[in-house]
């Protein structure tokens, strides 16, 4: 963590959609320098609270301060200088390449006296090569594989040189492989240049190896937060996701890993 590194924290958040009240009252420091993982079930509020974090979505009460300031009242050049996020399945326009896709990261540090310049040229760069994807730079985005797609996109974030990731689902329809590639590129990013990562992940196990920082939801209420090793609990797992199970270390990492048990492979006598 450095002295750039800045401070989100959430204070009595509420967010509905039309009428249906989709977080109450929730109140959330996220730990800078780390990587946070949101975990929970379906539609417990885990991209609501990304997309509030994020101002993409403006809450009923309550709200979002960054560095003790308001996220709704900064200006939003000023909030796309500190947070970057990637939605879930986000979609490139047409024939349009890596470098060009990278390059549009950016944006929030052009104005009309200050156009494309070599520090814009080094951030794309530096942006490429963090993700392995330089030999990739002159090829069109909707040619890539899932992973490549994705990691294009984290480039593209990466570029625009925030502080803060926001990461929505970013393994979603990746194969093992890939998602292992991009959970590693997030530990990188977070070690490597001191950036604060919070994600949404559906794979507990992946969420305990890889984040410093668990926060389980349930029907829009943080219901627990702190170390993996604190947070998962074959309790807690039934509580948030209604699934009983084992919890038992991970043989490689030693960090939680859990064990559904079901109808038909029911736990041992």
């Amino acid at each position: 963590m450095t002295s750039d590194t800045p401070s989100l924290r959430v204070r009595g958040l509420r967010v509905a959609y039309d009428d249906r009240i989709v977080i109450d009252g929730l109140d959330l420091d996220i730990p800078p320098g780390q990587i946070t993982a949101i975990v929970g079930a379906n539609a417990c509020g885990k991209s609501t609270l990304l997309r509030t974090l994020a101002r993409l979505l403006a809450p009923r009460a309550g709200g979002v301060y960054l560095d003790g300031k308001s996220i709704h009242e900064l200006p939003t050049r000023q909030v796309a200088q500190r947070l970057g996020i990637l939605p879930q399945s986000p979609v490139a326009p047409e024939g349009m390449t890596v470098a060009d896709l990278v390059g549009r990261g950016r944006a929030p540090h052009q104005t009309w006296w200050r156009q494309w310049s070599t520090s814009d040229e080094g951030a794309v760069r530096d942006a490429l090569t963090a993700t392995q994807m330089t030999d990739l730079a002159d090829r069109r985005v909707d040619e890539l594989s899932g992973g490549q797609r994705q990691r294009a996109w984290i480039a593209m974030a990466v570029a625009q040189g925030t502080p803060v990731l926001l990461l929505d689902e970013p393994t979603t329809y990746l194969d093992l492989a890939h998602q292992i590639d991009v959970l590693d590129l997030v530990v990188d990013l977070n070690r490597d240049e001191g950036r604060t990562v919070v994600m949404v992940l559906h794979d507990l196990p992946q969420a305990c190896r890889y984040a410093d920082h668990l926060i389980a939801m349930k029907a829009g209420r943080i219901v627990a937060s702190g170390r993996p090793s604190e947070v998962i609990t074959e309790e807690l797992v039934d509580t948030v996701f209604g699934v009983r199970c084992q919890v038992t270390p991970d043989p490689v990492s030693g960090t939680p890993m859990v064990i559904p048990i079901s109808r038909h492979h029911p736990a041992p006598a």
